[in-house]
């Protein structure tokens, strides 16, 4: 299984120094806001994709953009991302159908609707940021698949704007899906918020998408599905419709980081630790961000560690599902 950089133009790991403006927009460290280190469990911190106002990285953020513009393809991308589309009333009248019926009408309208997988789970305090409030007692997580062969082709430049397109419009399905949902759950009576990326608002994505059984956390800092790997973005929907939980899955991904070495290696600034370290009273992976968004500014986005991932490549994910399998039935029972 190779970790040799799939796109020529990227650093090795190691040699990237940030340049000095770069730095100065790095005030503040950002592993303190985002909880490193901390042994009690508290709500997230807005960080470096919420309005700029709401933390120390509002120039950082704007560099970044700027940078992204630079590349082919940037502005269509993300176009769709950030064109949200009109929430309708709710509907007085509602569907008095049962959860389970509810819950299967959902899912099945997500996925006719641009979404590659979906989970339910209650809502849970800790998904809401500091500063923020969420009324609906559910959420709804959406899971967008990347086309791999763009992706993994970042990170972008001024003459090649694959990559950073893909995220762009993976993004944009997000941000279609998760509307088009709520206004359907609006349509049957219903309260119903959405919560696409990449702009964060009061809805952080990934625990409850790993709650809800979209997949595992990656040593990278983000998911690994079963179905896409770690080619995925996610978008959220919260709703006071009556709905089932969805199980987490447990499939190896977490197990695989703990040896595999890829997206470490393959990070040019070295963000990615090699063991898990206590983030809001948690053990979890975690990706040092001073070494890790100076390079995503500087580098009009990045993505390689979910590139790189080898749960993303189509070709080695069932090899790998059937390994862990084998692993998991020989392991004694979690607890």
């Amino acid at each position: 299984m190779s970790s040799q950089p799939l796109n020529p133009r990227r650093l090795k790991r190691g040699s990237y120094r940030p340049k000095d403006e770069t730095l100065a927009l790095l005030k503040v460290s950002g592993n303190p806001i985002n909880g490193l280190g901390e042994t009690t469990p508290r709500r997230p911190s807005p960080f470096f994709w919420h309005p700029p106002d709401q933390h120390p990285y509002g120039e950082l953020q704007i560099a970044a953009r700027q940078n992204m513009s630079k590349c082919p393809g940037y502005a269509a991308a993300f176009a769709a991302a950030r064109s949200y589309p009109e929430l309708i009333p709710v509907t007085e009248a509602r569907n008095e159908a049962p959860a389970e019926q509810l819950a299967a009408e959902a899912t099945a309208f997500a996925l006719a609707h641009g979404a590659d997988g979906v989970g339910m789970v209650p809502m849970d305090p800790l998904y809401v940021f500091e500063g923020y409030t969420i009324d609906e007692p559910w959420v709804i997580m959406l899971a967008l698949a990347h086309n791999y062969e763009r992706l993994k082709q970042v990170p972008s430049d001024e003459t090649n704007g694959a990559g950073v397109a893909d995220v762009g419009e993976t993004y944009g399905h997000g941000t279609q899906a998760s509307y088009a949902l709520a206004n359907w759950i609006r349509s049957q009576g219903y309260s119903a918020q959405p919560y696409p990326g990449p702009t964060a608002s009061a809805l952080l994505l990934i625990p409850p998408a790993i709650d809800s059984g979209l997949g595992e956390l990656g040593k990278h800092g983000s998911i690994i599905s079963r179905q896409f790997g770690s080619g995925v973005r996610l978008a959220g929907v919260t709703t006071d419709m009556p709905l089932v939980a969805t199980a987490p899955d447990r499939f190896g991904g977490d197990e695989f980081c703990k040896t595999c070495q890829v997206c470490t290696r393959a990070c040019p600034p070295g963000a990615i630790a090699e063991h898990k370290q206590m983030v809001r009273g948690v053990e979890r992976w975690y990706v040092d961000f001073d070494k890790c968004i100076p390079y995503f500014a500087e580098a009009a986005g990045c993505a390689i560690c979910i590139a790189d991932c080898p749960w993303t490549r189509p070709d080695v994910r069932p090899k790998l599902l059937a390994t862990m399998a084998r692993r998991l039935a020989e392991m004694p029972p979690v607890g």
